[in-house]
């Protein structure tokens, strides 16, 4: 099979701003010399710079496919895991429509959850055409597949960019968006309860809910 798609998340750990997926598409083994030839890997190997020049090479050169998925569909979820695949399927029926190859076309993709089996049968159920396609979805997807790793190159830089356009919206800074980071966890402090935040942070996460209970706390003692 010279026809492959890759795909991989960023996003998926933080507290603030969306989750992004990305997928690739290489059509031959041309398109794969030259994918290696960009010395794709895995994204948190590379130093900024680098990882923006290749994705922008990348999405030059490649049909790809980037999806969003905001704070809030993230809440309303009853399981990230098969929200996900939701969206990697999402990926999976666009790019084939990109493609006219009568091959069967081999999918890669960095699997989310630790169980790979249920996981790829719960992505096979949102793809449209199977026949079209051989999945195979594993862990360190990103580190041992050149085209999984130009997924992950894009979708981090697509993150990256959100994070950047919710910085300048909101004029504010809030970090990394990741719960280990001070500088978020000290905006969330501040501003948790603010509306005017409530578009860009995941309330169900952990950091967040016990942010509120403490708010909540103080308030009735206030009361009191």
């Amino acid at each position: 099979m010279t026809t492959k798609i890759g795909i991989d998340d960023a996003g998926r750990g933080p507290v603030i701003g969306p989750m992004i997926l990305a997928g690739v598409l290489t059509e031959g083994e041309e398109q794969e010399i030259e994918l290696k030839e960009l010395e794709v890997k895995d994204s948190k190997l590379l130093l900024p710079a680098k990882r923006k020049k290749i994705s922008d090479k990348v999405k030059e050169k490649f049909k790809h496919f980037i999806v969003r998925t905001e704070p809030k569909e993230i809440d309303d979820c009853t399981n990230l895991n098969t929200l996900e695949a939701l969206k990697a399927g999402m990926i999976i029926n666009h790019l084939l429509k990109e493609t006219k190859t009568k091959e069967k076309i081999s999918v890669i993709v960095d699997c989310p959850s630790v169980n790979i089996k249920a996981w790829t049968e719960t992505l096979l159920g949102f793809i449209e055409e199977k026949s079209r396609i051989s999945v195979s979805c594993e862990h360190k997807a990103d580190f041992n597949h050149p085209i999984v790793s130009a997924a992950s190159i894009i979708a981090k830089e697509a993150r990256e960019d959100e994070v950047k356009r919710l910085k300048l919206e909101y004029r504010v800074d809030f970090g990394s968006g990741y719960p280990s980071d001070p500088s978020t966890v000290e905006f969330l402090e501040k501003n948790v309860k603010d509306p005017k935040y409530k578009n860009m942070i995941r309330f169900s996460w952990s950091t967040v809910k016990k942010l509120l209970d403490e708010k909540t706390g103080k308030q009735k003692k206030l009361e009191f």
